[in-house]
């Protein structure tokens, strides 16, 4: 009973927290799909349940944010919380790359997230057609989502079943190991994030140029 009742709220929980961040909220995708999977390799969910929840919470984030753009198109710019992501100056940006490059600006800010919330709101405020909106993005989910959710499920089993093999004192090791590991990757993501701003800033003037999309970042 115990046992069920805290499946079903990591369930609730990863898609919340999911869904959050793809709304906007500066919280790096990864980490809730790394922790998904790792929940899943020490069996407190079930990964064929977990993974499929991961995607359908991303993909429920960027349609969401479509909308909005959609239904009240730049009257929410007058919203204090949608003008910290999305600026008239890069709304404007992003319009015109829409009107030539929306597939490549949907596909790579999937991947980007300081351009993420930004571009699918615009996507809906320049009535790009929902249907290829929702079929690039979910290709791209398609892609990134098993991808991180496969690696971190991998690593964790391979550090749990070190700590199983090895004796009290090397356990310690390991757990130092991946309190560095830890370290490293948040190291990386705001590395990331500042790299993301960036290139967020400057995404759309590449895209008129006709330069090819940075390589996704999983």
């Amino acid at each position: 009973m115990i046992e069920q009742f805290v499946e079903h709220f990591t369930y609730a929980g990863i898609f919340l927290v999911l869904f959050v961040a793809g709304l906007g909220v500066p919280i790096p995708e990864e980490l809730p799909i790394a922790a998904a999977a790792a929940l899943a390799a020490q069996g407190i969910v079930k990964w064929w349940i977990a993974l499929p929840v991961c995607f359908v919470a991303v993909l429920a984030g960027d349609v969401v944010l479509y909308w909005v753009g959609h239904h009240w198109g730049e009257r929410i710019l007058e919203w204090r919380l949608v003008r910290r992501i999305l600026t008239k100056s890069r709304e404007a940006k992003l319009l015109d790359g829409y009107r030539r490059h929306g597939m490549k600006i949907v596909f790579t800010a999937r991947y980007i997230m300081g351009l993420r919330a930004a571009a699918f709101l615009t996507a809906g405020i320049a009535k790009y057609p929902f249907w290829k909106f929702l079929a690039v993005d979910g290709g791209a989910a398609l892609i990134g989502v098993p991808l991180g959710f496969g690696l971190a499920h991998v690593l964790t089993e391979q550090l749990y079943s070190l700590a199983r093999e090895t004796y009290r004192w090397e356990r310690w090791l390991v757990l130092l190991g991946v309190f560095v590991f830890v370290g490293w990757l948040a190291y990386l993501v705001n590395r990331r994030l500042k790299k993301d701003r960036q290139i967020a800033e400057v995404l759309p003037e590449r895209r008129a140029g006709g330069s090819q999309p940075p390589s996704p970042m999983l």
